[in-house]
C-alpha cells in the first residue's frame, strides 16, 4: 500500500501548518506499513532520502529566486514525477497552487485531498488573486476522487457550494507535560508576566489589531510575538511597534521551546481568521495556554465557548483590563485539555486516516 502526500514543502517540519501534519500524518501511516511518501522542496534544509521511516522525494523548487510563482512550479514537478510512482492514493495538502495542474495527475490512484480553508476569502490577496482561489477550489473539487476538510465548517461549506460529502478529519496535538520555567528566561520575561502570540506576520492573523489591543490597555506585560519579520508586513510591524512593551522573537519550530512559551504566558493571542483548524491553536490548547482568539466561525468550531474572542483592538483592551490573564486556572483550560483529548489527538487521528485509505483500497 503506497501512498504520495504532496503539497507540503517537506518534512521534517521548517515552515508551518501543512509541514507538521505532513510530518505526524507520514510517520503515523509509515508505523501501520503503509509505504510513504513525502514530497519536498529542493530548497528543504534536510537532504537525506528517508526520516523515521518515511520516504522522501525532492523536487525543484525556485520559490526562494522567483517568489510565489515558484510555488506553482514546484507542485508541477511534484506531480510529474508522482505519474511515474506507482501510488495508490495521492493525497494532497491543499489546492492553491496545484489544482491547475489536474490534468497531469496520474490515472491509476485515488486523489485525495485536504481543502485547507477558504484561501479566497483571505484579506491579504487582491481580488485578482481571490477570484484565481476561488477558481483553483473549484478545480480542486472536481478533479479529486475525495475531499478531506480538517474544520467542521470548512465540511459545510463544502456541502453548501458543492454538494460535496467531503470527510472531516481534523489536525491533531500533542499534551505538553514537562513545563521548565527556567526556559523561558532567554526571552527576558517570567512565568504568567507576559502575552504571547504566534503566527506568520500576514494582515488576516490581525496582528497589529492585537499589538494596538495590549499597547492600548492599561496592562504592564508585554506581548512576546514570535514569528519572522522578514516579509514586508512583519518589517512593518517591528519597526512600528517594537518597544519594551512589544517584544519580537524570530520565527522557530523547536516545539519543545514554544510549548514552554505557550505553558507559561499569562494570555495566548490566536488572530488567525482564515483557514480551518489551525495547528497553532491546537498545539496551545494542549500546553494549557489561556486562549483569547479572533472571533469567527473556524476558532468558534475549536474552542467553543472555552475562550475570550475579539474582533479589534477595542475588545484585546477590554478583555486585559479586565484581569483576564490572573485566572490562569480557569475552567476554560481544563475544557481544552478534554477537547484535544476527545477531538484533536493524534493517535485517534492517524487511527481514522489509516481506516479511510484503506477502505479507499
Amino acid at each position: 500500500m503506497k501512498i504520495g502526500i504532496l503539497g507540503s514543502r517537506g518534512i521534517p517540519n521548517e515552515y508551518g501548518g501543512f509541514e507538521q501534519f505532513a510530518q505526524y500524518l507520514s510517520v503515523g501511516l509509515a508505523d501501520k506499513g503503509w509505504e510513504v511518501w513525502v514530497y519536498c522542496s529542493s530548497s528543504h534544509p534536510y537532504q537525506k532520502d528517508r526520516w523515521h521511516g518515511v520516504n522522501l522525494i525532492r523536487c525543484y523548487d525556485p520559490e526562494d529566486k522567483i517568489g510565489t510563482a515558484g510555488q506553482f512550479i514546484y507542485d508541477l514537478n511534484c506531480i510529474r514525477d508522482s505519474r511515474k510512482r506507482d501510488f495508490d492514493i495521492i493525497y494532497q495538502l491543499g489546492y492553491t497552487s496545484n489544482s491547475v495542474w489536474y490534468r497531469l495527475l496520474p490515472d491509476e490512484p485515488v486523489i485525495v485531498t485536504n481543502m485547507d480553508g477558504l484561501e479566497w476569502k483571505r484579506s491579504k490577496y487582491s481580488h485578482r488573486v481571490r477570484k484565481f482561489l476561488k477558481y483553483a477550489e473549484k478545480l480542486a473539487v472536481k478533479s479529486s476522487d475525495l475531499l478531506v476538510a480538517d474544520s467542521e465548517a470548512i465540511q459545510k461549506y463544502l456541502k453548501h457550494e458543492y454538494k460535496s460529502n467531503a470527510e472531516f478529519l481534523p489536525y491533531g496535538a500533542d499534551f505538553f507535560y514537562h513545563p521548565e520555567p527556567e526556559q523561558i528566561k532567554e526571552y527576558g520575561v517570567q512565568p504568567y508576566g507576559y502575552y504571547l502570540l504566534i503566527a506568520r506576520m500576514q494582515a488576516d492573523n490581525h496582528i497589529e489589531e492585537i499589538i494596538r489591543g495590549v499597547l492600548k490597555s492599561n496592562s504592564d506585560k508585554p506581548l512576546v510575538v514570535v514569528g519572522s519579520v522578514k516579509n514586508e508586513f512583519g518589517k512593518y510591524l517591528k519597526k512600528t511597534y517594537e518597544c519594551e512593551k512589544i517584544l519580537f522573537q524570530d520565527g522557530m519550530f523547536d516545539a519543545f521551546r514554544l510549548n514552554q512559551l505557550r505553558y507559561h504566558s499569562a494570555l495566548y493571542f490566536h488572530g488567525h481568521s482564515a483557514g480551518g483548524t489551525n495547528p497553532s491553536l491546537l498545539e496551545a490548547m494542549a500546553s494549557s495556554a489561556l486562549i483569547c482568539a479572533h472571533d469567527n466561525d473556524f476558532n468558534r468550531a475549536v474552542l467553543q465557548q472555552n475562550a475570550w474572542y475579539f474582533f479589534d483592538e477595542n475588545d484585546v483592551s477590554e478583555i486585559l483590563n479586565s484581569g483576564v490573564e490572573n485566572t490562569k486556572n480557569h475552567h476554560f483550560v481544563c475544557e481544552n485539555l478534554n477537547i484535544i483529548k476527545d477531538k484533536y489527538n493524534w493517535t485517534k487521528i492517524i487511527d481514522n486516516y489509516n481506516k479511510l485509505f484503506m477502505k479507499i483500497i
